[in-house]
């Protein structure tokens, strides 16, 4: 099954998924800035766009581009910043 998802005013939305692999997420985020929080491992891959994210512990803010990938442990909070339309596709563990 397939459920529709929406976050933030709805300007994050994703479709949710699940494969033999596990279960996914693909979406699209408008520009702004976003605090998420991890219930289960997450791989978040950049698929169009740019996110600017700060980690959990991290100092720093980092960019992941298209095609690049980054990933936060279970139950853990982690801020993103978008300046255009971008989408992902998360899998989790």
């Amino acid at each position: 099954m397939i459920s529709n998802n929406a976050y933030f005013d709805n300007n994050v939305k994703s479709l949710a998924y699940t494969t033999p692999e596990g279960s996914s997420t693909l979406g699209v985020m408008n520009p702004g800035e976003y605090e998420f929080a991890t219930s289960k491992h997450e791989t978040m891959r950049v698929i169009e766009g740019q996110m600017v994210v700060l980690l959990p512990n991290a100092t720093e803010w980092a960019t992941f581009n298209a095609g690049e990938a980054y990933e936060i442990d279970a139950n853990e909070k982690f801020q993103v910043k978008v300046s255009t339309q971008t989408s992902y596709l998360c899998t989790y563990k």
